[in-house]
């Protein structure tokens, strides 16, 4: 089928919208015209066996179900049937709407659960209210569908024609379950083209996997490349999805497609996994981003305490709001090793999972696991504005446990983001501002906006990334790292206790008197210290061991003598005193005490020698400064914690030198000169 004739019979199909103009609002069209083109599609396909079908159904309908189903499925050769003798073309013009429901009702469950989800009962009986339900069921039962003029591979293209429509049409929402088909191609393109040889070879059976599959554009897509490359491949579809309407167009689109629907599951990817044993060739994933997980909070813990790295959650865990990293680490879950072929997988993330969470934390440690495994190949970042319902900038994530030997160890960004300026540099704007004009390089802004979509990839801009992530090269929009250059060790850098203390600061006095601890003294105890204090001969001590030592000297001559506790002193101390660089060093049972209050934490990229780094970057400013050693890393036991982050724009950064002053004085004085023409336009 060519691209004309596929989008001429979505163009007809979609015209229905004609009759429903006035009595459905635009945004409902899809919930119309995608099951009644399923519908049609199912009985044109159906057609050849249903006689045999109805035979069989007569001999065996006082069967149980399940037989029933099986000796049905065998009769009509297909993985659905229909036992009803009714179609679009004999529903007869009454009882219109019982007739049709009585149709869908005769479909096998597999087909019939499609319609259900699709509310298309409801949807029928709104027609009906409408007096529009025969009109409709006889436009499409006027267009053929059948198998012999349009093949499972064109009908796709039809359907997802419908569903690009019905996305359009309904932008508000389109962005939690549809991922526009710039970015499916781009994503799709990302992951299978350095497997383009494999895919040629004659009997290649894959499969491909979408954890939120949405209306299953990315599935499609991936079936679309491996067809385009060898039409003997057969590759296996398999999805879940969350939203009853979007699993409903996904399932009819897979069945349109000869997939065994059975494949696409619906519920929730992170709770309840319904191919949890399974492993897949290839993975595609657009997850909703920054969507907490609260809700599912218990089951995820449990996995991730209970199963460790048997589960999928074994690495970490990130922020409860957000769950993005958790849809990474599924599909992770679902990779094979490279000896039983391996996997490959593109997600589409936002930017929080490239750096948030410090060392030790759930984020970092899910990098740290990804990166360390080698399994990051390459990310690539995208313009804003490339989503329906957000404008926000996302990252594709390319993974894979085969990687070529020139990846070993290496990852690959690329700022498909980037803008360059034009030949000539600036330029001017209403109103006298003074502003730099940009080419778009890689995306070109759309002639209509749906939605936050503002922008969508080129043809060539797809060509460039995927050419430019395929050779492996580096330019000005694509670099090459080795990942321990995304790896620090968060060092804990102490120094000294060093205080003064002031015994009769009237501030520190009140404050020390105000404390709550400072009431659970007795009034004895309370008189005896302020009166220690005043009779004490410094205002001013520099060691805090002389002055502990002064004030319990002069406790000690109370009428009754006065003991306090350690922490009773430590309280005094805490009030009475500040750090001091000029004070004598606190130490205890001879070792040295640090100061919780110049704690601080040094990042020493993984490249780099703690000591080494230590010695040039710290004891030049704090000579008396030292490492808490015993501050190790979990994983290798080694001093600081481990943590990684992806800087993405860091790298891509481009020092601009800010305007000459000149040229900043003549812009203020032409617009001046503007200013003072137009108050005497107005005073004339």
């Amino acid at each position: 089928m060519t691209d004309n004739n596929f989008s001429s019979t979505a163009a007809f199909l979609w015209s229905v919208a004609d009759l429903l103009r006035g009595d459905f609002k635009q945004s409902q069209y899809g919930r119309i015209i995608l099951p009644f083109t399923l519908l049609r599609r199912l009985e044109c396909v159906l057609e050849a066996t249903k006689p045999a079908v109805l035979e069989k159904y007569e001999a065996v309908k006082a069967m149980p179900i399940e037989a029933q189903d099986k000796l049905l499925t065998h009769a009509a050769q297909l993985s659905f049937y229909n036992t009803s003798k009714m179609d679009l073309n004999r529903l007869g013009e009454t009882d219109v709407a019982s007739n049709l429901e009585s149709y869908i009702q005769s479909f096998s469950p597999n087909a019939r659960e499609i319609f259900e989800h699709f509310d298309f009962f409801n949807t029928i009986d709104k027609l009906a209210e409408a007096d529009l339900l025969y009109k409709v069921a006889k436009r499409f039962a006027t267009t053929d569908l059948h198998p012999d003029v349009i093949n499972n591979y064109g009908m796709g293209l039809v359907f997802e024609e419908l569903i690009r429509r019905f996305a359009e049409s309904s932008n508000e929402t389109a962005g939690e379950h549809f991922t526009p088909r710039d970015i499916v191609r781009l994503t799709t393109s990302l992951v299978f083209t350095n497997d383009d040889d494999a895919l040629t070879q004659s009997g290649l059976v894959r499969s491909i996997y979408d954890p939120t599959a949405g209306t299953g554009g990315f599935l499609s897509s991936g079936m679309e490349y491996v067809l385009e490359l060898n039409d003997k491949a057969s590759l296996s579809a398999f999805g879940q999805e969350l939203n009853p309407e979007s699993y409903a167009i996904c399932k009819a689109d897979m069945l349109i497609k000869g997939q065994k629907v059975d494949n696409i599951k619906l519920g929730n990817t992170l709770s309840n996994d319904q191919l949890r044993t399974e492993k897949f060739d290839y993975m595609l994933s657009n997850p909703p981003f920054g969507v907490d997980w609260k809700k599912i909070q218990k089951q995820i813990n449990d996995e991730h305490t209970d199963k460790g790295f048997e589960g999928r959650f074994g690495a970490g865990l990130p922020r409860v709001s957000d769950g993005s990293l958790l849809f990474l680490m599924h599909l992770v879950s679902k990779m094979r090793p490279q000896h039983e072929g391996g996997s490959r997988i593109g997600i589409i993330l936002n930017g929080s999972p490239l750096f948030t969470g410090g060392a030790g934390s759930g984020e970092s440690e899910i990098r740290r696991y990804i990166l360390e495994n080698d399994l990051l190949e390459a990310i690539v970042a995208l313009p804003s504005d490339m989503f329906y319902n957000t404008g926000i900038s996302t990252y594709v994530w390319v993974l894979s446990t085969h990687k070529p030997a020139n990846r070993k160890g290496k990852v690959q960004l690329i700022n498909a983001a980037k803008e360059r300026a034009k030949t000539g540099g600036r330029g001017r704007s209403g109103g006298g501002e003074s502003t730099e004009e940009v080419e778009n390089v890689f995306y070109a802004a759309m002639r209509k906006s749906l939605g936050s979509k503002r922008k969508e990839l080129t043809e060539d801009a797809i060509d460039t990334i995927v050419k430019t992530y395929g050779q492996f090269v580096e330019n000005d929009f694509s670099k090459i790292f080795d990942y321990q250059e995304f790896g620090y060790r968060r060092i804990t850098v102490e120094r000294p206790l060093q205080l003064a203390v002031y015994p009769k600061d009237e501030l520190r006095i009140t404050a020390l008197t105000t404390d709550k601890a400072w009431d659970k003294l007795n009034e004895h105890a309370q008189h005896s210290i302020l009166a220690a204090l005043a009779s004490l001969n410094n205002d001013k001590y520099l060691s805090r061991d002389v002055f502990l030592k002064a004030l319990t000297t002069e406790l000690e001559t109370a009428t009754p003598s006065v003991k306090l506790s350690a922490a009773q002193l430590k309280l005094i101390v805490k009030h009475l005193s500040e750090h001091d660089d000029e004070a004598e060093v606190c130490k205890t049972k001879g070792k040295i005490e640090a100061n919780p209050d110049l704690r601080d934490n040094e990042n020493v990229p993984l490249t780099e020698s703690v000591d080494d780094y230590f010695a040039r970057e710290v004891l030049p400013h704090v000579p008396n400064a030292w490492i808490d050693t015993k501050k190790t890393d979990e994983q290798d036991k080694e001093v600081g914690i481990v943590g990684y982050e992806i800087p993405f724009n860091r790298h891509f950064y481009e020092y601009v030198p800010p305007r000459s002053l000149t040229e900043i004085d003549a812009d203020l004085d032409k617009v001046s000169s503007e200013i003072m023409q137009l108050l005497q336009e107005v005073h004339s």
